[in-house]
């Protein structure tokens, strides 16, 4: 018989029933150091007090009235975020590939008004990950996610990742914009070069194109700023951002530039629940918390002795782990080992992390970990490469 949920998730067989911080424990009493943190998701940790406050101060007040009325949370917090960013405007959106979707949106829109109605393509590139609607797996052509599902959107030409030469060659009259992750999640922890995504902006503006940062994963300090695109010093017409700005409330946003946004007047697009004040609330309060001051620059210290720590034991343990990548605290280990057999004996260790395609675990702790929990991920994946090398 088919489960009451729909089981379209490989799920782990362990229900959690609280957290605090970096720790999380299961119905059994089970403790877990939680270094998958939802996904990227739970940029602050489980329980956090200062968005707990918040949430609660507004569940007692007003959780929704739709966008028909002005939302004071979404003024508040697209004011800052315009103030620390590119972008002169903003749409809120419950998920990151809503946001990816309002993108596209935005891109063809800027383009029809703009006297270009025939520009309507994208060039992405292999092994990103975008979500799972029906537009996002069609670019990304993954066998695992589009198999049953065609016929898919014929919009997006994909070209290898960090190879300019491929992507300017695929430029065609009806390229429309550009369609990147600074650093590959899910495809690998694959870390874009300054160099190539400043190529990516000068190869949007020779051409007439609009550049699209798919921060999903990358995005709210991850990486020790607040945008992975900040390292390359080079903006985007359009950004996309999601699980790090909700802290784990479910929350995203399109952000984008004023020129690029030209099309996208009243009756183009909408959401029903998108930036309802109970999200804006905690969006808001995160933001608090990773914008106060020496808040980031912690955050690329703590990755940085981290990814040392873990280099460490790559070194120790050739049988098991071959390489650390990435950038901040969104790191990977590729492993040697299946990866999801590193997985597995991670956990039952006590660590929880997440794997990734080129056979790599994703290092995903909250932003606010420090020398204790890095001491004690250290000690798990130490003791745990010892019993696989056996």
């Amino acid at each position: 018989m088919i489960p009451a949920v729909m089981p379209t998730y490989s799920r782990v067989d362990i229900v959690f029933e609280r957290g605090e911080g970096a720790h999380i424990w299961d119905t059994d009493g089970r403790q877990f150091l939680d270094f998958t943190a939802g996904i990227a998701v739970n940029a602050l940790g489980h329980a956090h007090p200062y968005l707990v406050q918040k949430l609660t101060e507004q569940a007692g007040k007003l959780w929704h009235t739709s966008n028909l009325f002005r939302v004071a949370g979404q003024e508040q917090l697209a004011g800052r975020l315009t103030e620390l960013t590119f972008a002169d405007t903003m749409f809120f959106t419950n998920s990151g590939v809503e946001a990816w979707e309002c993108a596209v949106k935005t891109v063809r829109k800027y383009h029809h008004d703009t006297g270009h109605p025939e520009k309507t393509r994208f060039i992405v590139v292999g092994g990103a990950f975008h979500g799972r609607s029906t537009t996002a797996i069609a670019a990304a052509r993954s066998e695992k996610m589009t198999g049953g599902f065609g016929p898919l959107l014929d919009a997006f030409d994909q070209v290898p990742f960090e190879n300019l030469n491929e992507l300017r060659a695929a430029i065609t009259p009806q390229t429309a914009g550009i369609i990147v992750e600074p650093i590959l999640g899910e495809g690998g922890i694959r870390v874009a070069s300054p160099d190539y995504l400043r190529a990516l902006r000068q190869a949007a503006d020779e051409f007439g194109l609009l550049l699209v940062f798919d921060e999903i994963q990358t995005g709210v300090g991850r990486t020790g700023k607040l945008f992975a695109h900040e390292w390359a010093d080079v903006a985007p017409d359009v950004m996309c951002i999601a699980k790090g700005i909700g802290g784990g409330f479910p929350v995203g946003a399109c952000l984008v530039s004023e020129k690029a946004a030209a099309g996208m007047v009243p009756g183009t697009h909408g959401s029903t629940f998108g930036g309802n004040p109970l999200a804006m609330a905690v969006a808001n309060a995160v933001l608090d918390v990773v914008t106060a001051p020496g808040f980031l620059e912690k955050v690329a210290e703590t990755g940085t002795r981290l990814e040392a720590a873990l280099a460490a034991l790559v070194a120790r343990h050739p049988a098991v782990l071959a390489d650390v990548r990435g950038k901040g605290l969104m790191l990977g280990l590729k492993c040697v080992k299946p990866n999801g057999d590193v997985v597995t004996a991670l956990r039952r260790n006590g660590l929880l992390v997440v794997p990734a395609a080129d056979n790599v675990i994703r290092i995903l702790p909250p932003l606010t970990i420090g020398e204790p929990e890095i001491a004690e991920a250290v000690a798990i994946i130490d003791k745990t490469c010892q019993e696989l090398a056996q």
